[in-house]
């Protein structure tokens, strides 16, 4: 049975979490913790493995001269960004070969730090960690045109979806781009 859902949203899930995601953005209850923009310095990508979303939010946002880290809520340090993620980035020009993953215990916070999560659920496991509880975070989706606040994990997805999502991972780089420039990298 097709998922009519799973071109935009991944799965009829994603299209759930996208709607509920709308509702707690509205409601505050997002998790978001709004940077000064002013002291922004560096853009650090979040997700759950750090081997599709953030990890193509890292090199895209390097690549436009951004300071930036990524790492992942659950998974372990030093594994290649997944290869299907990997072979569509390559299409699009982006090389995600040297990407290794890193995991929240290695995660080093520096000042200026802003954290990027796909999913207002990384937001609130975030502001549950110890490590990056203070730090101010949002999401990537956000700062697209249009807003998506929900980037729904493309792993294992119809690759339409994972089209779409990365798509929609390049919109929020530009506007975190935009919005952020005193994380451009030195």
């Amino acid at each position: 049975m097709n998922d009519p859902f799973a071109p935009n949203y991944g799965t009829w899930r994603g299209a759930v979490r996208m709607a509920l995601a709308h509702g707690e953005l509205l409601t505050g209850l997002s998790g978001a913790v709004p940077p000064d923009p002013a002291k922004v310095q560096r853009l650090v990508f979040v997700c759950h493995g750090n081997i599709c979303r953030s990890a193509y939010a890292d090199v895209r946002a390097r690549r436009a001269g951004m300071n930036v880290a990524s790492f992942g809520l659950s998974t372990s340090s030093g594994k290649p960004a997944w290869p299907a993620v990997s072979q569509i980035a390559a299409t699009r020009g982006v090389d995600l070969s040297a990407h290794r993953t890193t995991r929240i215990e290695d995660y080093v916070p520096l000042p200026g730090d802003y954290l990027l999560g796909m999913e207002t659920r990384h937001l609130r496991k975030l502001a549950a960690h110890p490590l990056t509880a203070g730090l101010p975070r949002g999401l990537l989706g956000a700062y697209g045109d249009p807003k998506v606040p929900h980037l729904h994990d493309p792993y294992k997805l119809d690759p339409a979806y994972m089209e779409v999502c990365l798509t929609r991972i390049e919109r929020g780089v530009e506007g975190l781009v935009r919005r952020y420039p005193g994380a451009t990298a030195a």
